[in-house]
């Protein structure tokens, strides 16, 4: 190759050569040849760079091929293992940031939104539950307990009673962005429960904003804690559990690794009867406060103390606006048994004591009736005494079967004006087996008994068998 480089370089040079002088002047000679100096200079540097040119693309055909990087793989997290208490608020991906950066594992379901630090989750969980009530229950959907039609009552009886509904069904929408400061987040779920005579009438259970903790929507009160409660396949839960879930600003501030204090403002819903005087209604002067300090440790459990704050008002046709200071104290919490011959799945343990004046309405059995204050046989209006407690046991036998017995007890210390048909007293138990018998499917068989006491010294009671089958998509 290199031969063939020189024979075509001089040949070039000669023919340049003779062809000027054979067409150049005596006078002109020396100034050609020192231009065709120049040029052979020129093409000598142009070989050159081609030569090198050859060179490094030999030296490349012949180089062994790169080795490939290892790809990043983000492992799933094992079947059935979870956050224990949830998916967690704050959680930035252990392989960086950005619209392509993944997630974390945690986070099961949560998927990107193209062109945003966002990422969203939508959850179904369609259920069925087949009942078997021994007489009439006063609702055949869910077991209320203060529903329980009591002696004298042309409702009692009846049975047996058989019902199939899937009323709580659910949709969940979250949406959150953990790389963004104070993390951002957007709740939502509804079931079917709402007020309506079709089978199946939309209810809005939570809507809530939180960022730099701040809440804001509806969602639970800090008076209650929704974390203990029991595992149960009836759908409605024990009589006795503070039930609050309202439009609220709330705000959550850290004290330490274990330790939080959560305090909000809620909407008002004074409950007053009186059975003398129909027009009695409450009225709503001041939102409720209410507050509460929460220790949690994954190992251990958790434990919270809650207190609300009221005022209570009552106004008739005939009468003027009188108040009253509503208060209530509710401490509950929840003990993890870890079982040593079980790598996992441990027991649990869940009660609740709550005691206050004025707060029927925050009770799951109670808020049904008009609970909150009455008048007394003096005329003046008062905050009706709750009593109310509750404790529950799951045993896990396998890592796919478990059972959850549950009692509760309430009472309220009505007035002799609300009437015999007042709500009083109920109890609730429940005792299951549950078998998971797919990581997201479920089956579960319940014996459930109640027994509701009027103001009037009424009784009545019922027993029910339950069915339920579950599926949550995550």
């Amino acid at each position: 190759m290199l031969c063939g480089k020189m024979t075509r370089r001089w040949a070039g040079t000669a023919f340049i050569f003779f062809f000027i002088c054979a067409s150049a002047r005596a006078d002109e000679l020396q100034d050609l040849k020192k231009a065709v100096g120049e040029m052979q200079k020129t093409i000598d540097t142009l070989n050159q760079k081609i030569e090198k040119l050859e060179r490094e693309q030999a030296e490349k055909a012949t180089a062994p091929a790169p080795t490939p990087a290892e790809p990043v793989i983000v492992a799933a997290p094992p079947p059935g293992e979870e956050a224990a208490k949830g998916y967690p608020e704050n959680v930035i991906s252990s392989q960086g940031v950005g619209p392509q950066a993944p997630i974390d594992p945690a986070l099961r379901g949560f998927f990107r939104i193209p062109y945003t630090k966002g990422i969203i989750r939508f959850n179904a969980k369609p259920r069925v539950d087949f009942t078997f009530d021994t007489k009439n229950a006063g609702d055949d959907s869910r077991f209320i307990t203060a529903k329980i039609p009591v002696n004298g009552n042309p409702a009692q009886g009846h049975g047996p009673i058989f019902n199939a509904n899937a009323k709580g069904s659910q949709l969940i929408i979250d949406v959150r962005a953990p790389e963004m400061d104070g993390s951002p987040r957007f709740y939502y779920q509804n079931d079917f429960f709402g007020s309506g005579s079709s089978e199946f009438n939309y209810r809005v259970q939570q809507l809530f904003g939180t960022i730099y903790n701040v809440t804001v929507g509806q969602t639970f009160s800090p008076f209650e804690d929704p974390d203990i409660w029991p595992d149960t396949v009836d759908y409605e839960g024990p009589n006795s559990m503070i039930f609050a879930r309202f439009p609220l600003v709330r705000y959550k501030l850290d004290l330490a690794d274990h330790w939080a204090v959560n305090g909000g403002v809620s909407q008002a819903d004074t409950q007053v009867s009186d059975a003398n005087d129909p027009t009695v209604t409450g009225v709503n002067k001041a939102p409720d406060f209410a507050f509460n300090l929460r220790g949690e440790s994954e190992d251990i459990g958790h434990l919270q103390f809650g207190t609300v704050f009221r005022d209570l008002s009552a106004g008739s046709a005939t009468t003027s606006d009188e108040s009253v200071f509503g208060w209530g104290l509710n401490l509950g919490g929840a003990l993890i048994f870890r079982l040593p011959w079980r790598e996992r799945n441990e027991d649990l343990l869940g009660a609740q004591f709550t005691y206050g004046h004025g707060i029927g309405r925050y009770g799951n059995d109670s808020g049904f009736f008009a609970t909150d204050a009455a008048f007394n046989p003096s005329g003046d209006l008062v905050a009706l005494p709750y009593y109310g407690t509750f404790v529950g046991y799951t045993h896990r036998w396998l890592d796919d079967w478990r059972s959850t017995a549950t009692y509760g007890w309430v009472k309220v210390e009505g007035q002799p004006s609300q009437g015999p048909d007042a709500y009083r007293q109920t109890q609730y138990a429940s005792v299951n087996l549950i078998w998971q018998l797919r990581e997201r499917l479920s089956v579960g068989l319940e014996g459930l008994y109640g027994d509701n006491q009027k103001n009037s010294g009424s009784s009545g009671d019922t027993f029910r068998t339950q069915i339920g089958v579950a599926y949550s998509l995550f």
